[in-house]
């Protein structure tokens, strides 16, 4: 499947910005079952200054530098990728030989699990989410089978509510009223898997919605989108799955990067120097090219946004 993708961000200030540092997660991935056929990036006003680089798990980054005064800035990045994923029909070895294999995991390179085993800065372990989590895994249960039932449950148990939650909401907040958005969801599914010492990564990306029979597609309908990679040990390796949706992450999920929560993967963060409140405006395009033969579609995607 060949997607083309369009996602641009507006800030408009109250009161003139003498300057902004940037950093940018906004090029998708190459590799995760993916191919990145092109990328660009455009900011206005133009930076003084642009760095490409790639931070410890090897996500594109780009540092952006702006010394002109403004009073708004636009960026957009427009990309063309092909997914390529197999659907995963192996459900996995016993979910407690993973935590057992994981801990004894000897690397330390970006993709080893033990860097996706412990608390992180958006997600902290509580008990009353591993004891959530606990159900779906029964002594000796096939660990794939039992993340895609802690997903079904999740989708089952939360309300998907925009309004409810803030990006800097705690998980614990997000848990106990049972309502979020994708990010509260993975947060959650991720901080239950880790304290049953099973392996977790936040990925943030982009899914391809369906609009309803007959009616059009809208243009900016799509939005930003997060899921969980777990890891399933040393055969199958790292498994995605979509606790917003209950379903596998497949040919309709781009990922743009992967990392322990949130604070890793920000699409933009960064430093503005001025004064005064600001307004912020996103719309994100996805547009599929192609449909390769017999490729699923996924059904009734709940809406999306983090």
């Amino acid at each position: 499947m060949i997607y083309d993708i369009r996602h641009v961000t507006k800030y408009l200030y109250e009161a003139q910005v003498s300057s902004a540092k940037l950093a940018l997660r906004l090029t998708p991935a190459d590799r995760f079952g993916q191919r990145r056929i092109s990328h660009s990036l455009i900011c206005r006003p133009m930076p003084r200054r642009l760095v490409r680089q790639r931070d410890f798990f090897g996500n594109d980054v780009t540092i952006v530098l702006i010394d002109t005064a403004l009073v708004d800035l636009e960026i957009t990045a427009l990309a063309r990728i092909e997914v390529m994923r197999t659907p995963l029909v192996n459900a996995g070895p016993d979910w407690q030989a993973v935590v057992a294999r994981a801990i004894a995991e000897p690397s330390l390179e970006a993709t080893s699990p033990v860097h996706f085993l412990f608390p992180s800065a958006r997600i902290a372990l509580a008990d009353e989410v591993t004891r959530y989590a606990g159900e779906s895994f029964a002594t000796g249960r096939p660990i794939v089978e039992a993340a895609r039932d802690l997903a079904a449950r999740i989708r089952r148990d939360f309300a998907y509510h925009p309004s409810s939650t803030e990006v800097f909401t705690p998980l614990e907040e997000a848990f106990a009223q049972r309502r979020g958005v994708c990010q509260d969801f993975a947060h959650i599914m991720i901080a239950g898997l880790r304290g049953l010492g099973l392996p977790a990564a936040y990925v943030s990306g982009y899914i391809r919605t369906i609009p309803a029979p007959g009616a059009k597609r809208l243009e900016g309908a799509d939005a930003s989108h997060a899921w969980v990679s777990v890891w399933c040990g040393p055969q199958i390796g790292w498994f995605g799955i979509d606790p917003t949706n209950a379903i596998d992450a497949g040919n309709d999920h781009i990922v743009l990067a992967i990392g322990r929560d949130f604070a890793d993967v920000s699409p933009i963060y960064g430093v503005f120097r001025g004064s005064g409140a600001q307004e912020l405006e996103v719309g994100v395009d996805v547009i599929p090219l192609e449909q390769a033969p017999g490729a699923a579609v996924a059904p009734e995607l709940a809406p999306q946004g983090n």
